[in-house]
């Protein structure tokens, strides 16, 4: 009896980690953003591990507000980006330049260029918690 109950909680627990992968992969593939995940590993602080990711922008398209459960280190790749982080004046960013976002904070980014326009997102997180959260 006491297997079949591990089998079970094992198979469970199975089941909301592989739900909790797709839920992050479609919210964070919206049309005309594509997220590609370069890189994943833990810090030597236990809790806490460093990602990153390169989002390519069509022309027009954006990611609306959310936040992240650690901070994001942005550096824009190509293009023309635009930042709206809660309480602050929009941010308008070009190749090369770079932006701080502290953990928790609602924002947003949007291409308002007339090309593609891409950046590489290090998120420095909480283990175990989702990478995006959209915001109400």
């Amino acid at each position: 009896m006491k297997k079949k109950k591990g089998y079970l909680a094992g198979i469970i627990v199975a089941i909301v980690f592989a739900s909790l992968a797709v839920f992050n992969t479609a919210l964070a593939q919206q049309p005309g953003i594509k997220r590609t995940e370069l890189q994943r590993h833990d810090l030597s602080s236990p809790e806490r591990e460093a990602v990153q990711v390169r989002i390519d922008f069509e022309p027009g398209t954006g990611f609306g507000k959310h936040h992240h459960p650690g901070e994001e280190i942005i550096y824009v790749l190509e293009g023309l980006l635009e930042y709206q982080i809660e309480g602050k004046p929009p941010v308008r960013l070009k190749a090369g330049q770079v932006l701080f976002i502290p953990t928790g904070t609602i924002h947003s980014a949007r291409n308002v260029g007339k090309g593609n326009a891409k950046e590489l997102a290090t998120y420095i997180v909480e283990k175990g918690k989702p990478l995006v959260v959209l915001a109400k």
